[in-house]
């Protein structure tokens, strides 16, 4: 395409052409959420629908406008496009929506798990929407006014457009008004202003965590029930789950039966109404593990202030974080840390690319064994993260299918993505329920009293309100990604050098917890007397015997 064959257009007009471009090609999300919060799409809001048309395209311009210099507006518009044709393929094929968090978690993932994200289907979309948009932007004439009469003409543009942005407002203030107050999750699905928005909470966030982190519980120490057991030690595993969700758990009345190993295993507590902090790794994990619960939890306070790992080493624990997902995200960066997802091919549990989740279990057995001190081992699952759910379990779990087996997931029938998510939840069940076997026998062969906690990060969607994966802002989350699993095993010896009823607690099983309990109930399960401990958020201080 040689620039010579193609119109020369004037710049004024160029940025009017790409900010139509802009409103009418990355925004199908921004749209179907609009049509539905003016009351649904019909011929009556037309109005309403070009008005609010008209108010985007006029701010874009506006802003354009602003760039709009040689040299310098067309790679503005090309970042801009291919940045807004990826952003738009995630967000029309998997329903999410682009903030601070989802930039963090692109940020903070692993090759293993961005290649997954991308298939043809993403390609095809980046080259229609991206790349060809971009190349005719590079091969077109532009002619561009003398200096003076540019800028004479660019404020012009900018005024009158922000005239008729805040003339189109007032008419239309009636209907646009309580939309865009109860459907506050727009700001998140207008691209490509979403981008810049995200990009900027992120930066803030990441640069405002100080090098200096502050302590926090230096003052732990073990109460007075750890006498009644002098010498004996204890080992606590603490399972972080990934990406499962409760209503998969056949323990919660799902349909297929989903754990049947769990459901088999005397004295395992299942919790069937815990709330997550976060709908992503990257907020989940440092929120639970940390004091502030989630209505206090910002990315700057968790990174500037020491977590429960932390309070457990002052409290005399020894503390292991054994990782087979994508790191701790800053949790454990203080504390022993063993990267299990390094495949080694020809070694099971691990394949060719990644290692399954049964790996975090090898040498388990003789690290007890070989202890000297009180054990507090963290296990980070790779668990049911999509969108390839076929990748995380061993064939021979492949129970429910048939299965999707890409991460083209509009390629897959609800019903094949469903039962590949519920085979991940199946595979859980065995890594868990061989966890708890595993602590059982160090009990009583080896002298030491253990416990299990087990919580999920964050849930999923599999279709449900044409959502797909995780990372929704939590202010329009569904509960498919908020409602997660939580549970608890405590050895014979645990209970009872703990004084914990284990009756009172299968009675506290259907209240609802969240996130915010973790911190303090494992403080309390371990009798770790502490300022940062808050015994009202202990599940199990109500079932606890004794100070």
């Amino acid at each position: 395409m040689k620039s010579s064959t193609l119109p020369r257009i004037g710049a004024p007009l160029f940025t009017l052409g790409a900010s139509t471009f802009l409103v009418l090609a990355y925004n199908a999300s921004f749209w179907k959420t609009f049509f539905s919060a003016t009351g649904g799409l019909r011929l009556g809001n037309l109005p309403v629908y070009l008005g609010a048309f008209a108010a985007l395209v006029l701010l874009f311009n506006a802003v354009l406008t602003l760039v709009n210099f040689r040299f310098v507006i067309k790679p503005v518009l090309i970042a801009l496009f291919l940045g807004a044709s990826a952003a738009s393929y995630f967000m029309n094929h998997y329903g999410v929506a682009i903030d601070a968090s989802m930039v963090q978690n692109v940020v903070e993932t692993d090759a293993r798990e961005a290649h997954e994200l991308l298939g043809w289907q993403m390609l095809q979309t980046v080259t229609l929407l991206g790349i060809l948009p971009s190349l005719i932007v590079w091969r077109l004439p532009l002619h561009f006014p003398p200096m003076r009469r540019g800028l004479v003409l660019k404020v012009g543009t900018v005024a009158l457009s922000l005239l008729a942005i805040a003339g189109l407002l007032m008419l239309l203030f009636k209907t646009l008004a309580p939309a865009v107050r109860e459907h506050r999750e727009l700001r998140f699905l207008l691209t490509p202003t979403n981008m810049f928005q995200a990009t900027h909470g992120y930066l803030r966030r990441k640069w405002a965590v100080p090098a200096v982190i502050a302590p926090l519980g230096t003052d732990a120490s073990r109460g007075s029930k750890w006498a009644a057991s002098p010498g004996r030690r204890t080992v606590t595993v603490i399972v972080a789950g990934e990406t499962a969700r409760a209503m998969n758990f056949s323990l919660n009345g799902y349909g297929r039966q989903t754990n049947p190993l769990l459901a088999a295993q005397p004295g395992l507590i299942n919790f069937r109404n815990v709330s997550s902090c976060g709908t992503a790794t990257a907020v989940s994990i440092p929120c639970v593990f940390s004091n502030l619960g989630r209505d206090n939890y910002t990315a700057d306070k968790a990174g500037s202030q020491e977590d429960l790992l932390d309070v457990l080493r002052h409290g005399g624990f020894d503390v292991l974080w054994r990782d087979n997902n994508s790191g701790c995200k800053g949790t454990c960066d203080r504390v022993q840390y063993q990267d299990m997802s390094l495949a080694q091919p020809g070694t099971p549990p691990c394949g060719a690319e990644e290692c399954h989740d049964e790996r975090l279990l090898a040498g388990l057995r003789q690290m007890i064994r070989d202890a000297r001190k009180d054990l507090v081992i963290v296990l980070h699952q790779k668990g049911s993260h999509g969108p390839e759910y076929s990748k995380r379990y061993p064939a021979a779990f492949e129970k429910f299918g048939p299965v999707c087996r890409t991460n083209e997931l509009e390629e897959c029938s609800r019903e094949s993505i469903v039962a590949a998510y519920d085979n991940t939840i199946l595979y859980t069940d065995f890594v868990l329920s061989k966890a708890i076997d595993l602590l059982r026998a160090a009990a009583a062969e080896d002298g030491v009293d253990t416990a299990m906690l087990y919580f999920s990060d964050h849930g999923e969607s599999l279709g449900e309100h044409n959502m797909y994966l995780h990372g929704a802002p939590y202010i329009i989350a569904p509960a498919e990604q908020t409602h997660v699993p939580m549970m608890l095993w405590l050895s014979d010896g645990f209970r009872e050098r703990f004084r914990i009823d284990y009756s009172c607690l299968a009675a506290r099983t259907p209240q609802p917890f969240s996130h915010d309990n973790v911190f303090h109930t494992v403080l309390g399960m371990l009798n770790v007397s502490t300022a940062v401990y808050n015994p009202k958020l202990d599940i199990i201080h109500p079932c606890s015997r004794g100070s």
